[in-house]
């Protein structure tokens, strides 16, 4: 299928085939009819892209600080290699999406195949949605009209914010397409609207709908104006909806408001705030998201989860519901709004003069008769595979597998025959720039190709267990990024379908491959005399709705990232873990002392720390043994105390590239598996056992 997207590197907008979606839990499969392209945020983006590297900074002055702060953790090099890599990737284009139903994901009641609908899908022929980004479209109400509902409810949601009364004088400050859907929706509200614009065709635009419109440049022009027609009291409340990088439309605002005015942003402006302009007046400045409650939430948006009606009243669905209802009714017109339909094909009509360009709204329009494609796309038809050698299909395109699983693999000329993605679009430019034969959107023909002997699983955590048991039912080799599953239940699974399959099963347990860790192993070798190990991690707080945090999800930190010193200390003993108890702050598995107890009798500690300085390195391990003493500090030194031998500094080597070295080699050359896979599962069972035990405050058992 055909998608838009653009490159935040270059500013390069492109039109480019990509594998069609499938729908996935909760979502809705639709073909396009129309996409709106809302000039603005588009606008926005593209000479974003095409902005210098400073001038990318001077924008986001908080991703300046990340960086500055990565430098310093990670060193320049590494730094500069992950913005190229997160510049790079596609940004799909689009969020105003119109057209029918033609498939349905588990749990999906509400829509059935046929349904007229709209989302806020992107420019694409076809585009997979969940069910709470999806309202229907009233059968009164055109395709083409139905695609202004999400730019609508950008705009209602800044109304619902400002809370306008009836007979209440509201400045709207920007004409584009918001701002011409708010000045209708606040009249329909029995409102007095004031608007203003610089450009003179949407003065006359916006006055043949009903607007009291003006075109005033002066700003002291304007604030006299509105003192004018609202006999010096000032107006009710102002909605910004310009883009603009000055500071005076919110000053201009603040004058025009009266005494407890109010200020809702719907747009993008300046925010250099003067005081005397609210403290004077006690004016209230608001920042509207989106289209409404839910926006930005993934309980709501991914999960399907909504707000319950009596507390919710309007979430971004019954927004969009809403505007739906106005146009159905005929109080919101978008007809006069549309400058021009092209299309697809012919995008770059609109994005090769975007800077220029005063169109009020674009239509995308897409092919009636197309059928979805088949999920698998052929992206580089000259390569041919070769037999006799591992064939890799890749299931999972995310950060994980283009930073780090694509580069090794390139560097060490792996076969790799696919990538998968559940939309397909990273499968599709990452194939590309690796030169993979196919990418695709379904797992299942990878699974199903006699020629894939390998599977590489690099999805998010809460899927790993049912892909790696239907890998092993095929007879794959697999690798899955850790943790290996989130419960014993998955664990069980796991572990019959290995003893039944042909596969090897390898976990993405790196730190035991690391040079530093490698030669910390031969120092302490040669004996059976038992070892202390403690693993630090000074591991930074997350945004409390990573997706690595969430239970359901991610599993939880522990789980998801501390397992990776399980294993080290495991192979550092060379023992298995009989016995574990996790001690945390409260509830939080953020912050946690793990004690490991060994067969052999070596003890364990892992500290586990979200609440530590950024400006402390990250990871630290050390081992004592026999009145000797050996210290891996963040994986770039290695000191020896006691051991007769100098300390070691390298480039900071996690283990990465060895741990696929090593795996690709035991394919090729029949080996054993890199880490057995007794191990794997006393690592795997000891990890889930430690959270068990912070909840029943006992020692767990490992069986």
């Amino acid at each position: 299928m055909l998608q838009i997207i653009q490159n935040l590197q270059t500013g390069t907008t492109s039109l480019i085939e990509v594998p069609c979606p499938l729908p996935q839990k909760g979502q809705i499969l639709i073909k396009s009819r129309f996409s709106l392209m809302s000039l603005g945020t588009e606008r926005m983006l593209v000479e974003f892209g095409k902005a210098s590297w400073i001038d990318k900074a001077k924008q986001q002055p908080d991703k300046v600080k990340q960086v500055l702060q990565k430098i310093k953790t990670d060193g320049l090099g590494p730094t500069i290699e992950v913005i190229k890599r997160k510049l790079d990737t596609p940004i799909p284009l689009g969020y105003s999406n119109v057209g029918e139903v033609i498939g349905v994901g588990e749990d999906v009641i509400e829509f059935k195949i046929g349904d007229r609908v709209v989302s806020n899908g992107p420019h694409a022929e076809f585009v997979c949605v969940p069910q709470n980004l999806v309202a229907k479209i009233p059968e009164r109400v055109s395709y083409e009209s139905a695609s202004f509902t999400i730019i609508g409810a950008i705009g209602l949601q800044g109304i619902r914010l400002l809370n306008p009364t009836f007979g209440e004088t509201i400045v709207v400050i920007g004409l584009g397409l918001i701002g011409m859907i708010t000045c209708q929706l606040l009249k329909a509200n029995g409102c007095k609207v004031i608007g203003f614009d610089l450009d003179p065709d949407k003065i006359k635009l916006a006055q043949s709908l009903g607007v009291s419109a003006f075109i005033l440049e002066q700003s002291n022009d304007r604030i006299s104006l509105i003192e004018n027609l609202t006999l010096r009291l000032g107006a009710d409340g102002v909605i910004i909806t310009a883009n603009s990088k000055s500071n005076d439309i919110i000053h201009e605002a603040a004058q025009m408001c009266r005494k407890r005015g109010r200020i809702i942003l719907v747009g993008v402006v300046g925010l250099e705030l003067r005081r005397s302009d609210f403290y004077e007046k006690e004016i209230t400045f608001q920042v509207s998201c989106s289209y409404g409650p839910g926006r930005y939430d993934d309980t709501y948006e991914q999960k399907g989860i909504d707000y319950p009606i009596g507390y919710v009243r309007w979430t971004e669905k019954r927004n969009f519901e809403a505007v739906l209802n106005a146009l159905e009714e005929g109080i919101l017109k978008v007809d006069e709004l549309i400058s021009s339909i092209i299309p697809i094909e012919s995008f770059r009509v609109v994005y090769d003069e975007i800077s220029e360009s005063k169109n009020i709204a674009t239509l995308f329009k897409y092919a009636e008769n197309k059928i979805p494609e088949k999920s698998t796309l052929v992206t580089n038809r000259n390569i041919i595979l070769k037999a006799g050698k591992e064939c890799i299909g890749i299931i999972g395109a995310g950060n994980y597998t283009s930073s780090v699983v694509l580069p090794i693999l390139k560097k060490y000329n792996a076969q790799i025959k696919y990538l998968c993605s559940a939309k397909g679009l990273t499968a599709s430019t990452l194939a590309k720039k690796y030169f993979i034969q196919n990418a695709t959107s379904d797992y299942r023909i990878l699974l199903e190709d006699s020629d894939v002997n390998t599977i590489i699983i690099t999805t998010r955590h809460n899927t790993h267990a049912q892909l790696v048991i239907s890998a092993l039912e095929a007879g794959k080799n697999v690798f899955v990024e850790k943790p290996l599953a989130l419960t014993l239940m998955e664990l069980n699974q796991i572990e019959a379908a290995y003893k039944v399959s042909k596969g090897q099963l390898v976990v993405g347990f790196n730190r035991r491959f690391a040079p530093l860790a490698i030669e910390l192993r031969k120092l302490i070798s040669g004996t059976d005399i038992p070892v202390s190990v403690i693993a630090t991690m000074n591991a930074g707080p997350l945004p409390l709705d990573h997706w690595t945090t969430d239970q359901i999800t991610g599993g939880g930190r522990i789980i998801g990232e501390a397992c990776h010193y399980f294993d080290l200390i495991s192979s550092l003993t060379n023992s298995s873990i009989n016995q574990v108890i996790m001690n945390s702050i409260d509830v939080d598995e953020d912050t946690a002392s793990i004690l490991l107890h060994y067969q052999n009798g070596s003890l364990g500690v892992i500290n586990y720390f979200s609440n530590g300085s950024k400006d402390y390195n990250k990871e630290r391990i050390e081992v004592y043994s026999q009145g000797r003493t050996a210290i891996i500090d963040n994986f770039k030194r290695l000191d020896n105390y006691g051991f007769g031998r100098s300390s070691i500094s390298l480039k900071q080597d996690k283990g990465q590239d060895n741990q696929f070295k090593y795996f690709l080699d035991s394919i090729r050359h029949g080996g054993k598996a890199i880490i057995p896979i007794e191990s794997i599962l006393n690592t795997s069972k000891a990890v889930i056992g430690a959270v068990l035990s912070q909840k029943s405050r006992n020692w767990y058992e490992i069986k």
